[in-house]
């Protein structure tokens, strides 16, 4: 009986070994493929097929190829993969619910056109968006914050428009970004020098901030080196390419406007607010955009205000604007702050800072004959597609605020909602077992994508980002993720990410995302097509991800085999190289991995194909 046992452990031993070195050879084959020169997108992939084939003896579970079967009515693997074709060169730089052409058939008031417009479902496009000829991967920062490559964005108004204020220069086959502005021509830097003068930029206690009308976000660029976090918007307009040119310089930025529609941010999430010279009438319909701002600002944050209508009498002449309409105008937005019980703490030149009170619910309520109206919804949250109110968010006096703690330490303790029972469902212990879990998981990624801790990927999304845990393990100052909450998820959790000392937004992906094409490294999705499987199509997904995508980017979807199994069907008539791995944990967990990589091809290509 032993000698038989014996026997058939030296058979499954025999086995074991033919598999994986079958494995390796495998990956041998396909470097060899890659190595051929299909695309230039091939050496990316080759890196991380590469890695995935030196890891053999590392993870064994984590095969390319999954032992689950789909459920009855998957996908028949036998049925022909449909092509994707490219679009038409028009659409280069295509960004759907924000097409000029649309656009200019809504309303101009209160900036109504400028706001989200997409396309019916038979509108939409099914094709794969090109990248302009002669496009190139990035520089990796920090040099991506001060150069941009010309043909990644060729578009040089902003040159002859801001060529005082320093904003952007032409230089060759680059464009160079001085760290100007508006209202700060010699730089951000020193700027924020003054900023930090009396806002604690410094020491952690203002980690996110909101930076509304950013122009190319150079004020986010360099907030960055102080561990300071903006999450920067501003409106696709006349000047083109504004937040394209944010997102190439790897700083946080989405296609957004203060117009009639609530910002889709969470209640008290940003530490700071900023405005240099953006044009926004602050002062006008009783301050209803200042009320917007004090509800996404934290008890205690800061909104700063540079440029007109600050110090007026001084600056009337050199802003060729009559003095009595500035006036009224910073009168308008002092009453505004008084209403919303923000105190002045600083004017110094053109630039004014207000704190908000801690206690601003206790201020408002002994104001004599105050005007405030105070909002009667019960959650300040939820905002998506929802008109702004002209009344004021109460703080409800939970006192969860006071125990933010500084960043990093904010990064992995309990955040205040949770602390507080506030998310229904999510227990600290929860919460722990969650951020466990995405270590967990983020530690499997890296031995799969070696790429991961190099700085390759400096924009990176988590489509649908839960409590942030993805984003908090991977933490590095060589990039920030993008935190999407899908607005039809069960948990609404996006304040928490915020509490986390993290950004994010709302979005439904049922849309296009409020960005231009190319604009992201490294796209994370978990869970996510399972969330959206009756909801719209996977197809449109799939392609909204390919727009945003740069070439050589990567991808990486969790989720149940079944799911996966129909969004391979669908990646197969794609330009991306990929595969489907099993979980970390094994074959028999259902859940899987799929790993991809899009390839580089751009207008008039036709010789890339996709590899399974």
């Amino acid at each position: 009986m032993a000698g038989k046992n014996s026997a058939d452990n030296r058979t499954r031993t025999s086995v074991s070994i033919f598999i994986i070195a079958g494995l390796c050879c495998f990956f041998y084959l396909l470097g060899a493929w890659q190595r051929s020169g299909f695309g230039k997108g091939d050496s990316i992939a080759l890196a991380v097929t590469k890695t995935a084939g030196e890891n053999c003896d590392i993870l064994p579970n984590l095969n390319f190829e999954t032992r689950h079967a789909g459920e009855a009515g998957g996908t028949d693997e036998s049925e022909e993969v449909e092509e994707l074709k490219p679009c038409d060169p028009q659409y280069t730089d295509y960004t759907p619910c924000q097409d000029q052409k649309r656009a200019m058939t809504f309303p101009r008031e209160n900036m109504n056109y400028r706001e989200r417009h997409c396309p019916p479902q038979e509108e939409k496009l099914h094709c794969l968006i090109p990248a302009p000829k002669g496009y190139v991967t990035p520089f990796p920062w920090p040099k991506s914050r001060d150069y941009v490559p010309y043909a990644n964005a060729p578009y040089k108004s902003l040159t002859v428009e801001k060529a005082i204020q320093n904003w952007v220069q032409y230089e060759g086959n680059v464009f160079r970004f001085p760290g100007g502005g508006t209202q700060f021509p010699q730089g951000a830097d020193k700027y924020i020098d003054q900023l930090a003068s009396v806002v604690p930029i410094e020491n952690g206690t203002v980690r996110t901030a909101l930076d509304t009308g950013c122009g190319v976000a150079s004020w986010g660029a360099y907030l960055w080196k102080r561990n300071v976090i903006a999450m920067s918007f501003a409106p696709r307009d006349s000047h083109e390419a504004q937040v394209q040119f944010a997102l190439e310089r790897g700083v946080p930025a989405v296609i957004g406007v203060l117009g009639t529609i609530k910002m889709p941010y969470p209640s008290k999430a940003f530490d700071m607010a900023h405005c240099s010279r953006c044009l926004i009438p602050w002062g006008a319909a009783d301050g209803i955009l200042m009320m917007e701002v004090d509800r996404v600002l934290r008890p205690g944050g800061y909104w700063v205000l540079s440029g007109p209508p600050i110090n007026w009498k001084t600056n009337y002449k050199a802003w060729q604007r009559p003095k009595e309409d500035l006036e009224e105008e910073q009168r308008k937005i002092e009453e505004a702050a008084k209403l919303l019980c923000w105190e002045k703490i600083s004017e110094k030149g053109e630039t004014a800072i207000w704190q908000k009170r801690k206690d601003a619910d206790s201020c408002r309520s002994a104001q004599e004959n105050s005007a405030a109206t105070v909002c009667k919804s019960s959650d300040p949250d939820n905002v998506w597609y929802n008109k702004m109110e002209s009344c004021i968010t109460p703080n409800n006096g939970n006192g969860e605020d006071e125990s933010l703690k500084p960043f990093p330490e904010r990064l992995y303790a309990v955040p205040p909602r949770i602390a507080n029972g506030l998310v229904s469902g999510v227990s600290v212990e929860k919460y722990q077992e969650d951020n466990k879990k995405w270590k967990k998981h983020v530690s499997a990624y890296k031995k799969i994508n070696k790429l991961l801790d190099t700085g390759r990927y400096r924009n990176i999304m988590d489509m649908n980002a839960g409590l942030g845990g993805f984003a908090a393990a991977l933490h590095s100052p060589k990039f920030w993720v993008m935190n999407v909450m899908p607005t039809i998820a069960e948990k609404n959790t996006l304040g928490v990410i915020y509490e986390r000392g993290l950004i994010g937004i709302y979005h439904d992906w049922c849309e296009a995302f409020s960005t231009y094409p190319r604009t992201y490294d490294l796209i994370h999705a978990s869970g996510l097509f399972s969330l959206y499987k009756d909801k719209c199509e996977f197809e449109d997904i799939l392609l909204e991800m390919d727009r945003i995508l740069r070439p050589e980017g990567a991808v990486i979807l969790r989720d149940n085999v079944d799911v996966l199994i129909k969004v391979k069907k669908i990646i197969g008539g794609m330009r991306w190289n990929f595969k489907l791995m099993d979980h970390e944990d094994g074959p028999l967990v259902p859940e899987k991995i799929l790993v991809a990589v899009k390839q580089y091809w751009t207008l008039g290509d036709t010789n890339s194909t996709s590899s399974q």
